[in-house]
């Protein structure tokens, strides 16, 4: 059975660490929106001029934009295992046009990974990207060249403190109401991301094997 999967967290939660592992276990594309928009701003694009000063700033791309970019890449034939969204939905308005979109899918499970503000404070102050492709380094032993391309590794413009306490505002305030939206559902399940990596990725894996049971179950056969 094919599922579509969102992971759910503060930045620094360490979405995208697991979503990369997480994707070539299941066999299905990490969609990450914020790979998508750097890309965009590598490019200088209009869309990734108007993106970077947004970013820089520490605020949130629109809904519309956003929706768009996500809803053109699950059309794509390789999503059709399913797909492991990092980024997306960040409202709730989003969130309810990706349920439109996950309607004609498997079942859309979903994972919170919890974390402190004050952890989130301590990983982005150490936290590295490749100033080549844009992957994060935190968890990397080599701190000068990144593993992915060989590119060398730069602080992130938006890990200042004071962008991440902007960053924490407005994830508060516009994407914490998602567990209120998803709390209730079966898929819906929480992860301590305080935990070392590889068992943060085993917690996930054990929850989401329940949830697709649970779905199973309550399915009309």
């Amino acid at each position: 059975m094919s599922f579509d999967l969102v992971m759910l967290g503060p930045p620094g939660a360490g979405k995208g660490t697991q979503a990369s592992r997480l994707a070539k276990r299941w066999g299905i594309p990490h969609v990450s929106t914020g790979a998508i928009l750097r890309d965009a701003v590598k490019a200088a694009t209009p869309l990734g001029r108007q993106v970077q000063s947004i970013l820089e700033a520490g605020g949130l791309i629109d809904d519309e934009t956003i929706t768009r970019i996500v809803a053109e890449r699950l059309e794509r034939p390789d999503t059709a295992p399913g797909v492991l969204l990092d980024g997306f939905p960040r409202t709730v308005p989003q969130a309810r046009t990706l349920d439109g979109l996950a309607a004609r899918r498997g079942p859309l499970l979903v994972v919170d990974i919890v974390l402190t503000e004050a952890e989130v404070l301590r990983r982005l102050a150490s936290r590295m990207v490749c100033a080549e492709c844009g992957t994060n380094a935190q968890d990397d032993e080599d701190y000068a060249t990144c593993h992915d391309c060989g590119g060398p590794l730069v602080p992130r413009a938006d890990d200042r403190e004071a962008v991440v306490r902007k960053r924490l505002q407005v994830y508060h305030e516009q994407t914490a109401p998602l567990v209120a939206y998803y709390a209730p559902r079966p898929s819906y399940c929480r992860v301590d991301g305080a935990q070392l990596v590889d068992d943060v990725t085993r917690s996930i894996m054990d929850a989401v094997t329940a949830a697709r049971s649970e779905h199973a179950r309550l399915s009309p056969t």
